[in-house]
């Protein structure tokens, strides 16, 4: 990005770390079932960019919702389309024995920085992660340099952090906040079960998913606030970093309603602290700094 004046230093980029396209079948998303209705239709790039820019966020970085190479590929394409999507967080069969073959077809993409499975969908996600065959394909990602984003629910935190401590050879990133049960549990019961986390210096977590995770449609941010602000003290703005989830957070709110409470999360922090969250951590954690436009 170019400043008006050479003497003053460019702005850094703002980035929405987390955040899905889709062209639905009820085949190839069966999460997306008839209590998420309003998410059975396409989600593609000329839907998201007019929120982005209306909030003045610069980039994306695309995940992953369905367990398939064809998935990868398809945000790789659109990657290549846009280059305002900065990179792809895609999927790949882990525990396959032809993991080199299956890597090789995307040798040549540079905005591929990382790989997710859905773990929170497994019949035992704590089992899944203690997998031998999982393991040998998160050695095989960390020795390569790619991130991988965690994303499993509050009852499997302890088994999440046991997994981050083995794998500790390249950036591990938790999505949604490890998804806190807000029913159930106070902020300060879940800051204790996510501070073993927090405790590894290659572990991250994303500011995202947490209105999805309240009473859709009677949530408060004065109710919500505690788990950034908590979040804020565990990993510091170093390992944090926004994200939307769009369009899984239209369930709760608008883009604009989960920008803000970011927004409320962060306005007491240095400029240079928020230029982090905002973006800055994304980069740095995923590689990104010579992909961006």
């Amino acid at each position: 990005m170019s400043s008006r004046h050479s003497s003053v230093p460019a702005s850094p980029l703002r980035v929405d770390a987390h955040q899905h396209f889709w062209t639905y079948t009820s085949q190839d998303y069966p999460w997306i079932d008839q209590r998420h209705a309003p998410l059975q239709r396409d989600f593609l790039p000329d839907d998201l960019k007019p929120l982005l820019d209306q909030h003045g966020v610069d980039g994306c970085i695309a995940v992953q919702a369905r367990q398939s190479l064809d998935e990868t590929d398809a945000l790789l394409a659109h990657a290549n389309t846009h280059p305002w999507i900065l990179g792809v967080v895609g999927w790949v069969d882990l525990r396959a024995d032809d993991l080199d073959t299956q890597l090789a077809r995307w040798a040549t993409a540079p905005k591929l920085v990382g790989f997710r499975h859905l773990v929170q969908d497994e019949p035992a996600p704590s089992l899944f992660l203690q997998d031998p065959a999982f393991a040998r394909g998160m050695h095989h990602l960390q020795r390569h340099g790619l991130a991988y984003d965690v994303l499993i629910k509050d009852k499997d935190l302890h088994a999440a952090a046991d997994f981050c401590r083995r794998h500790d050879q390249h950036h591990l990133i938790l999505d949604h906040l490890g998804k806190p049960d807000l029913s159930l549990e106070d902020p300060i019961a879940w800051a204790d079960r996510l501070a073993p986390l927090a405790a590894l210096p290659h572990v991250a977590c994303k500011l995202s998913g947490l209105i999805t995770e309240a009473d859709w449609q009677h949530w408060r941010a004065v109710e919500l606030l505690p788990y950034f602000y908590l979040a804020l003290e565990l990993f510091g703005p170093d390992r944090l970093m926004f994200g939307s989830d769009w369009p899984v957070c239209q369930l709760a709110g608008s883009y604009g309603q989960v920008h803000h409470l970011f927004d409320t999360a962060i306005s007491s922090l240095s400029t240079a602290e928020q230029d982090a969250l905002r973006g800055g951590t994304a980069l740095r954690l995923y590689g990104l700094q010579g992909n961006c436009p």
